[in-house]
């Protein structure tokens, strides 16, 4: 089939690249030309795990090309999926949708034959029928459908979950789109539950799954707080919790707060759709601003660790939202370095892949190293903050020959306690004492 994808980020990239590689005909339309630029000459605009090689193997294949203009990624497509962003409004936190309804009112005019357009982008209820409406308006004697197709797919581990979902729903009610749709997902029919549900219950299914779990981050975070209270060890609680097959044991990783383009986004836009549909989504309102509370108060222990030392010197270990993805959107060690700024913290930090969207969104505000190990030289602090396999290899022994006082503040749990505080660091983790 020909599949035309409108966007180019996180989510449109490898949905191109994984349908390319089922062997699709995928072009990619983009609006901003330099971006469209660099993946025509084969190279990737985003960092995502094991992407490159599935790029660059489509690409030669002429199988996946990128383009800015409309008409050639919709005219003759069997399916269009719409992967826009929806930042949050600043002072709603509703979900904008300009990006949206101006990608619509576009394809509309370059739809040729009977055409599934899927919105692929996290939307509120109800966005498809504007959608529908939009492109009718535009087109009037176009032959589509216009169906919800949420995207599951976590930043780092995208093309795993293209792969390999949990699910794949289907927002539909048209007999026709949803053959064709059946079509595409052929391939991962024996092993993946496919769901096809009311448009707008697939556009609710997308937030609910996010806020609940953000919920779940939330509560475990809450349940830390309590057992260094209470001298109880919330890693040990986690595996008792996530025995319970009704609870399972994933989003029970104590830390510092959830972050990214997804959850925080979602949360807010779920917490508004209640507000608006006159009915309040108290757990989710309660989540959203307790988080929020939860990176200030990283950063105060920080503080407190150095507030003995005059232009103390902070390393930071990460930056990224995540580890396996170069994505500071909304990153809690992004907020939490913003934190420490205010108190004119030294910051001299390190990732292994979000160095350059760290330095447009901090610029000079901190200093960036070329290692893990240089970012520690002579820090009296180190706190980690984003769980890269590699700091959790990290030599405590090397680390702490180079660090002038050896406070270590490991706020992923990543680390050996016990063989750091033997080798005389202080050292603190999320929901355990030392």
């Amino acid at each position: 089939m020909k599949i035309g994808i409108i966007g180019t980020g996180y989510v449109g990239l490898p949905t191109g690249v994984g349908l390319a590689d089922l062997g699709h005909q995928v072009v990619c339309v983009d609006k901003i030309q330099a971006k469209i630029d660099s993946l025509n000459a084969g190279q990737l605009t985003i960092y995502e795990d094991g992407l490159a090689e599935m790029f660059e193997r489509n690409r030669t294949a002429g199988r996946l090309s990128f383009t800015c203009s409309m008409q050639q990624a919709v005219s003759g497509a069997d399916i269009v999926i719409i992967a826009v962003g929806t930042p949050p409004h600043p002072v709603t936190h509703e979900a904008d949708l300009q990006y949206i309804y101006a990608a619509a009112a576009e394809l509309a005019k370059h739809l040729t034959n009977y055409t599934v357009v899927a919105t692929k982008s996290t939307v509120p209820v109800g966005t498809g029928d504007k959608v529908e409406e939009i492109i009718r308006t535009h087109n009037p004697t176009a032959r589509f459908d216009v169906i919800s197709l949420p995207e599951f797919l976590r930043e780092g581990f995208a093309l795993h979950d293209f792969f390999h979902p949990d699910r794949i729903v289907i927002g539909t009610n048209s007999p026709q789109a949803a053959a064709v749709m059946q079509k595409l997902y052929k391939p991962f029919a024996d092993k993946t539950k496919i769901l096809q549900v009311s448009r707008r219950s697939s556009e609710t299914i997308k937030y609910a799954s996010n806020a609940f779990l953000a919920m779940k981050i939330h509560y475990i975070n809450e349940m830390a707080d309590f057992c260094e209270k209470a001298g109880a060890d919330v890693a040990e609680v986690a595996r008792g919790m996530g025995l319970d097959a009704r609870i399972g044991s994933r989003f029970l990783n104590a830390g510092i707060g959830f972050g990214g383009s997804c959850f925080p986004k979602d949360t807010m836009a779920m917490a508004y759709m209640g507000r608006q549909f006159k009915s309040p989504l108290e757990l989710i309102e309660t989540t959203i601003s307790g988080n929020a509370q939860r990176k200030i108060r990283m950063a105060e222990r920080v503080l407190v660790a150095v507030k003995d030392m005059p232009q103390a010197k902070i390393a930071v270990w990460g930056l990224a939202f995540k580890n396996g993805t170069d994505d500071c959107r909304q990153s809690p060690a992004m907020e939490i370095i913003n934190e420490l700024l205010k108190y004119q913290a030294h910051i001299t930090a390190y990732d292994p892949q979000a160095m350059d969207n760290a330095r447009m969104l901090l610029g000079d505000k901190i200093a960036y190293a070329p290692d893990m190990y240089t970012a520690a030289q002579n820090a009296d602090v180190l706190v980690i903050l984003t769980e890269w396999p590699q700091f959790a290899a990290a030599d405590l022994a090397k680390l702490a020959q180079q660090m002038k006082h050896k406070i270590l503040l490991d706020f992923r749990n990543m680390l050996d306690g016990s063989k750091a505080t033997d080798l005389g660091f202080n050292y603190q983790r999320i929901g355990k004492k030392y």
